[in-house]
């Protein structure tokens, strides 16, 4: 699959999961706010029904109240005036319960105040009734009864809870229907959004079906290419190992070749130094016989004045000569050792890479020694690699941590090491000079040295250790700053696989 149909698929994906994303945000929402407005719907309609019930108590405690009142004056029966007792004291908490529930609607507190009044009434009627009854005179209490009933008191108080009802009646079929409303919204929200994610997910099993076509194809691609890639990595490693032998060859072949005339150049040196001498002496023989004066005595030259400037620069001038000769002489032999050690085999066993440092420094104890230096050797895993390698690896660090320390200061290297993830990090530390951070890649390069060039090498060593560490399997690090010392960090395999690797020599 092209760049761009990748793109296109991962838009359509992310645009999918948004969609997705998005309609059950909104089911999730809509559910939620009709499921809540249903159930306040469906609260209404049962605080209606409460409403209709409680008008329902108290006009039967006022029917209750009348006949018990009747009852008990016709007959005097002392169930009469039980009845009615209980009935007046149930009406006014009646009445005070259904004047809380009708709070929330205006028309009906309106209607309440009226047949609380109404009530009120016909309470304090019933009231002197009784008393009249008690006193023994119930002529008075018929006259009573008969004065409330032109009044029509009891009729009032059932013509407003009449009213009343039907007002609930009212608010019952209006919530009724605001419920159903709400209930069926809500189903219809439910299938609305039932139906976008079955279509959703028929969407993204298409996608993730042709995915898998796609990627079913892409593995076949990539399994020909692998192929196809193996027989090419075989021939590419094929040629550069063959390169690399013919550069190895070719730096042994330099190498010695540049000796042969630099042993010309150094013979023939010492045999300018002999004729200069000759020549010189000769020059103060002449010069003295021209004066008159005593000729030198053999073998001494006795120079005056512009002859003897000559001589000086000439001395020097062959020591320049003879210095150059030497570098040069130490970098072809540098070559020629890295050429001999790039085609030598790696032999892995298995090694005490805490005894093998120990040798090491024992080794190096007077240098240590004369620099002020303590070498500190804490735990090390050991290894399976080869032997000579990792005693070229360490010995080189150790050896330059010594040689770079600072003047007048204590030294102190330490080396350490831990395991992670089937490799060996070891970290060989100082308190030396340090090496400024624009140059922590020129110390491993081939003939580069970095700061001060006040002790003797040919800027080998580092890039030596560095081959060494790749060849194998490793990596290496430096961390410093100037003045703050350095740490060296090496990370080997523990258990090197020599057949991945002498093959790269």
């Amino acid at each position: 699959m092209t760049a761009e149909g990748q793109r296109r698929r991962a838009f359509w994906q992310i645009l999918l999961f948004s969609a997705g994303l998005l309609v059950l945000t909104v089911i999730s929402a809509g559910s939620v706010y009709l499921v809540n407005k249903a159930r306040d719907d469906s609260k209404w309609v049962v605080h209606t029904i409460e409403v209709e019930n409680q008008l329902n108590t108290l006009l039967l405690e006022v029917r209750r109240a009348e006949s018990g009142a009747r009852g008990f004056l016709l007959t005097q029966g002392p169930d009469f005036l039980s009845d009615h007792e209980k009935a007046i004291a149930a009406i006014v908490p009646a009445l005070d319960k259904l004047t809380r529930q009708i709070g929330d609607n205006p028309a009906q507190r309106d209607s309440i105040e009226k047949l609380s009044a109404a009530i009120e009434t016909r309470l304090d009627q019933f009231s002197r009734e009784m008393n009249f009854v008690r006193q023994g005179e119930p002529g008075n209490a018929v006259a009573l009864i008969r004065e409330a009933a032109a009044g029509n008191t009891t009729t009032t108080i059932g013509n407003l809870a009449n009213a009343m009802i039907r007002e609930e009646e009212r608010l019952f079929r209006l919530r009724s229907a605001n419920a159903d409303r709400s209930q069926t919204l809500a189903a219809s929200m439910t299938g609305i959004g039932s139906g976008l994610v079955v279509l959703l997910a028929g969407i993204s099993i298409w996608l993730v079906r042709r995915s898998a076509r796609a990627r079913d194809e892409a593995e076949t691609r990539l399994r020909d290419a692998n192929l196809n890639l193996e027989a090419t990595v075989e021939a590419r490693t094929a040629d550069l190992r063959e390169a690399n032998d013919e550069i190895q060859r070719f730096a042994y072949i330099v190498s010695h070749d540049l000796r042969s005339p630099l042993v010309n150049i150094m013979g023939f040196t010492s045999e300018l130094e002999e004729l200069g001498g000759d020549i010189f002496r000769r020059i103060g023989g002449l010069t003295h016989a021209a004066t008159g004066g005593p000729p030198p005595a053999a073998g001494e030259i006795a120079l005056e004045g512009p002859d003897q400037q000559l001589s000086t620069d000439f001395a020097e001038a062959l020591g320049f000569i003879k210095s150059s000769i030497a570098k040069m002489d130490r970098l072809i032999s540098a070559i020629l050792n890295l050429t001999r050690e790039g085609r030598r085999e790696f032999q892995p066993e298995r090694i005490d890479t805490r005894e093998l440092i120990e040798a090491i420094v024992s080794t190096l104890a007077h240098q240590a020694a004369e620099a002020q230096a303590e070498i500190h050797i804490e735990p090390l895993p050991d290894l399976v690699s080869d032997r000579l390698a990792l005693e070229q690896i360490f010995s080189n660090l150790i050896d330059n941590g010594i040689k770079y320390l600072k003047n007048g200061v204590p030294g102190a290297i330490r080396i350490r090491g831990r395991t992670k993830l089937g490799y060996a990090i070891f970290e060989i530390s100082d308190n030396g000079r340090g090496i400024d951070a624009r140059d922590h890649q020129r110390i491993f390069d081939l003939f580069r040295r970095a700061g001060t060039q006040d002790k003797p090498g040919q800027g080998i060593g580092l890039a030596h250790v560095r081959a060494l560490v790749r060849r194998l399997g490793g990596t290496m690090s430096v961390s410093s700053e100037l003045n703050t010392g350095s740490t060296f960090t090496i990370t080997l395999p523990i258990n090197w696989n020599a057949s991945n690797r002498n093959a790269d020599k």
